[in-house]
């Protein structure tokens, strides 16, 4: 019989059942799912715009000098591509350069709720697994994954994230959002990587551990790291993701552990939960940036001011007040004065956004670099601004029937006069608009492209995505070697 103290430490060692949350992502993502038809076409629509998004940020050199292999030269059998470049990467780095690209520009699709975070994060680390998977399996005389594939992984992902989001406030306590990417992500990949269920479980686990400060957020150190910060979680995914398959142990009560555990040391003992089981709602339910690449609270404000550029672009000088009627997620987030110091700072000031809308009549991603904010009449109008909140418009926000995004401008003029009040409760990005927007969307994807590949390459990218069978069929590899500029 072995010494008491032995005994003991042996009984610690024996497993135990992880926390329920993590137990129930493990169970969703190595069960089948039953995908409808929604969900399918509308992650076509979501895994399109990613890589339009990915493709249009390779024309911004704060983004393309983060890309490549770590050491020069570095030659990866069977490696994964990175769309729009002629790099061949090992999976970790791929999974960092996809997701960092598709996030830079604030251009991808998101998910309001609680939190927000950007669900396509996710196929940073989904694109670059898949792509080595496939490339390894044709070495091996074995069948690719298909985009299909890809799309199922991405609806899961979203999921996760999405769900997660519902009810619980990460950032409320400094938690940056791409946690839930890498948790999200981490399982997934776990999952298309063969592992077992408590394989997954430890990889998601670690994943939880993982929490970080969102300080380069929020003035006064807002900057670039939020651009890559999804980039960085995919890389992690796959890195903890590989770790587990190859038996690397996990942390079961990782969430409930009494004063070290995440409930004690960042929920104040309050606990994260599942709003509702796991299904397809949030890919169903998806928010995309159509138009223009603005914070998501900040969308419909810069849609009312484009409608009222007309009115307003010929008597900037006679403006007295300008009045933005918001959600309170909006006022927490984007509400910002003071000096805006980079692109970072910028795009995530619904000030600066509506002042650019009310001039420009338009907003791109060039409008957030020095270029354009040292026109003066953009701090000008700024000061002139007032952000209030619409009860309502909070209530509806969170309300998950409705989930709008409400925001309102209107416009007061020195000589006592003032332009309509124009309400926006719906982005064109909204499920509520989808039919309007789909076609939106499309062109959205054929103009990134273009400012890529040239016409013959940029064609054969377009005419492929017409057609959706097709395209859900393909190969990965062969879309990612497609999508190369080697």
């Amino acid at each position: 019989m072995l010494p008491a103290s032995e005994s003991i430490a042996t009984e610690s060692l024996a497993p135990m059942p992880f926390d329920e949350v993590i137990e129930s992502i493990t169970e969703y993502v190595t069960k089948p799912l039953e995908i409808g038809e929604d969900a399918l076409v509308t992650a076509g629509h979501t895994l399109v715009d990613s890589i339009g998004c990915a493709l249009l940020a390779l024309n911004y050199p704060a983004c393309t000098r983060l890309l490549g292999p770590y050491v020069e030269g570095t030659v990866v059998p069977n490696g994964s591509r990175v769309p729009g470049t002629e790099f061949v990467l090992d999976p970790v780095k791929a999974a960092f350069d996809i997701g960092a690209c598709i996030r830079w520009l604030d251009f991808n699709d998101t998910w309001l709720a609680a939190e927000w975070g950007h669900p396509s994060d996710n196929y940073g680390a989904i694109l670059a697994v898949a792509d080595h998977m496939s490339r390894v399996r044709r070495a091996q005389s074995s069948p690719p994954l298909t985009v299909q594939d890809v799309l199922a992984a991405g609806i899961k992902a979203y999921e996760i994230q999405g769900v997660l989001a519902l009810e619980n406030s990460f950032n409320r306590v400094g938690i940056d959002h791409v946690l839930l990417v890498k948790v999200a992500s981490t399982a997934v990949i776990s999952t298309m990587l063969g592992a077992t269920s408590e394989q997954v479980g430890n990889a998601v686990s670690n994943a939880w551990l993982d929490a970080t400060l969102r300080t380069y957020r929020h003035a006064p150190n807002t900057g670039s790291r939020k651009s890559w910060a999804a980039g960085d979680a995919c890389a992690r995914a796959v890195q903890l993701a590989q770790m587990a398959v190859r038996g690397e142990m996990g942390y079961s009560s990782a969430l409930t552990a009494p004063s070290w555990g995440f409930h004690d040391t960042w929920f104040k003992g309050e606990s994260v939960t599942l709003a509702q089981p796991l299904g397809s709602y949030v890919m169903e339910n998806i928010l995309f940036k159509i138009s223009f690449p603005a914070e998501f609270h900040a969308q419909t404000a810069v849609e009312a001011a484009i409608c009222l550029h007309p009115q307003v672009a010929n008597r900037i000088d006679e403006i007295r007040r300008v009045t933005i009627t918001t959600q309170e997620p909006a006022m927490r987030i984007i509400d910002k004065t003071g000096p805006l110091t980079n692109p970072a700072d910028r795009d995530h000031c619904i000030q600066y956004m509506t002042a650019i809308g009310l001039l420009k009549g338009e907003l791109t991603a060039a409008d957030y670099e020095d270029d354009t904010a040292n026109d003066p009449r953009i701090d000008e109008l700024r000061l002139k601004m007032i952000v209030v909140e619409d009860p309502r418009y909070t209530r509806e926000y969170l309300d998950s029937d409705k989930r709008s995004i409400g925001n309102a401008v209107q416009v007061e003029f020195t000589d006592g006069t003032s332009t309509e009040k124009i309400e926006v409760e719906y982005p064109i990005g909204h499920r509520r608009r989808r039919n309007e927007g789909v076609p939106l969307l499309l062109a959205k994807f054929e103009s990134n492209v273009r400012t890529r590949f040239v016409d013959q390459q940029a064609d054969r990218v377009i005419e492929l995505i017409s057609d959706s069978e097709r395209f859900n069929q393909m190969p990965v590899d062969d879309l990612l070697a497609l999508l190369t500029t080697a």
